[in-house]
């Protein structure tokens, strides 16, 4: 068995790329720099890359074909979705040697089932039409995102995405209930059942989610559906401080229960930058910047309970005991639109701000305060000015905890502290109890922090499940698991 893929960069007109083209017809392998230049970095440009082809198959079969012709001639596979990843797993690295797959022409809607509550898609439907297939079957489709709009099954699948309402309805790994994938060596797994139930040996859809295309391509996923709330209160609040955010979404919790959708936190770093760099019109929802904020829904799917109420009685409390400084909730549709859109463009105010590193830790929602507090101090020692923009959701205990250049700093001087950071970031999470990685993976980035805070055993177990599953190392060389890693224990 071989870990490690080395295969020198061929031309367009290979024997292989006149398979694959028999295979998914030529117009769908493209090997032209121009044509995939878009597939070759991700939407930063952090991780660029040089494919050998770019693959674009139509069907299941189409990518099992591929993947046993890849398996054949020793060519490793990257698979990619939207290509909105942070961590440099979804493109290709520069050697010329890897075939990017994209599951982008596989955008059927195979079923939506308003009894059974269960929504069918191919891996390239994208989040946004996960969400209108449900809504148009009168259900709702609960993962929301930033990048919604681009983001796609197979790769919210393959990273295990969260989003703003983990809160209520849980994370991809709890909305799937089946999966359909292609293995290393073309085989189709089809475990793509709606069941609730089915103790009928291992669950192996569960390796697939979160693995991050290392184990087998996703081509199709079976997802959870829910009624749709009839109503939504949204509110805005200004709090003292993390702590006090976190003694709110207790109180609110114990007053509403389950009904509690979403729970952010946003400090004044971020919200600064959106309103500088946002649309025209966003505002602050309270007229000034705090130093901290609260966006939460509270949803219900009953007509005759009125949340509101409830709602104005736990923040009018917290008022008073000096937990909030100022809340509004909105009045409108509209006005609940744009509370959101100002957590929303956080990533993309922070891109157009300048460089920034980036980072997505998880510690038990009783933590997030003394890791604020913690790593803020620890980086600010590190690095005197540095610009902290933290935001996240509070309710699962996921921070988005990024930082800009301190004021004057160059770009590169900057970026050459890039790993000093990390260390700072996630120390102090790994201290706490916490991930290094909340909902992004691993990738390329992660990858030195993952194999040490990451338990031997875990790693060695990991390690077993990719040799048996992936014995040639054909999906995903390189990402999660380093070559180095499985080369040493292959040749033990």
């Amino acid at each position: 068995m071989t870990a490690t893929i080395d295969i020198p960069a061929a031309p367009a007109t290979d024997a292989l790329a006149e398979t694959l083209s028999g295979i998914v017809g030529a117009a769908h392998v493209l090997t032209a720099a121009a044509d995939m230049a878009r597939y070759e970095a991700e939407w930063r440009r952090i991780y660029p890359g040089a494919a050998r082809a770019v693959v674009r198959p139509a069907s299941t079969g189409e990518v099992s074909r591929v993947v046993a012709a890849c398996a054949a001639a020793g060519v490793p596979i990257v698979p990619q979705g939207g290509n909105t990843g942070l961590v440099g797993a979804s493109t290709p690295d520069d050697s010329g040697t890897e075939i990017v797959l994209s599951l982008d022409r596989m955008r059927a809607v195979r079923r939506a089932d308003p009894l059974d509550n269960t929504l069918t898609l191919e891996a390239g439907c994208t989040v946004r039409e996960a969400q209108a297939a449900a809504e148009a079957a009168g259900r709702l489709f609960p993962l929301s995102l930033a990048s919604e709009g681009s983001a796609t099954v197979g790769g919210v699948v393959s990273t295990n995405a969260g989003g703003e309402q983990v809160l209520r309805y849980g994370n991809t790994r709890e909305l799937v209930l089946g999966l359909e994938v292609v293995l290393a060596d073309g085989r189709v797994l089809d475990l793509l059942g709606a069941l609730r139930k089915d103790n009928t040996g291992y669950d192996l859809k569960q390796l697939f989610i979160g693995g991050e295309g290392t184990l087998g391509i996703v081509t199709a996923a079976t997802f959870k559906l829910f009624s749709r709330p009839r109503q939504v209160v949204t509110a805005w609040a200004a709090v003292r401080d993390p702590r006090a955010a976190v003694a709110l979404l207790s109180r609110l919790t114990d007053a509403v229960g389950e009904r509690v959708t979403a729970f952010e936190l946003i400090g004044e770093g971020p919200l600064g930058l959106v309103l500088q760099h946002g649309t025209p019109g966003m505002r602050a929802p309270l007229g000034g910047v705090a130093p901290w904020s609260v966006l939460l829904d509270v949803s219900e799917v009953s007509a005759s309970l009125d949340l509101q109420p409830a709602v104005e009685e736990v923040l009018g409390a917290a008022m008073e005991d000096g937990l909030v400084l100022d809340a509004a909730l909105a009045a409108s549709d509209s006005q609940a639109h744009a509370f959101w859109a100002l957590r929303e463009h956080i990533p993309e105010a922070q891109r157009l701000e300048g460089p920034s590193i980036k980072h997505d830790i998880a510690v038990a929602i009783s933590r997030i305060p003394d890791f604020i507090d913690q790593a803020g101090a620890a980086l600010q020692q590190l690095m005197p000015g540095i610009r902290i923009v933290c935001f996240g959701h509070v309710g699962d205990g996921n921070l988005h905890y990024n930082q800009g250049k301190p004021a004057g700093m160059a770009d590169a001087d900057f970026r050459s502290h890039e790993g000093a950071v990390h260390g700072v970031v996630h120390a102090t999470a790994a201290r706490l109890g916490g991930s290094i990685s909340a909902e992004h993976g691993i990738g390329r980035q992660k990858q030195a922090a993952f194999m040490h805070y990451k338990s031997p055993v875990a790693l060695a177990a990991m390690a077993q499940i990719k040799r048996a599953l992936d014995p040639a190392n054909t999906f995903n060389p390189g990402r999660m698991l380093p070559r180095a890693f499985l080369d040493s224990l292959t040749s033990r």
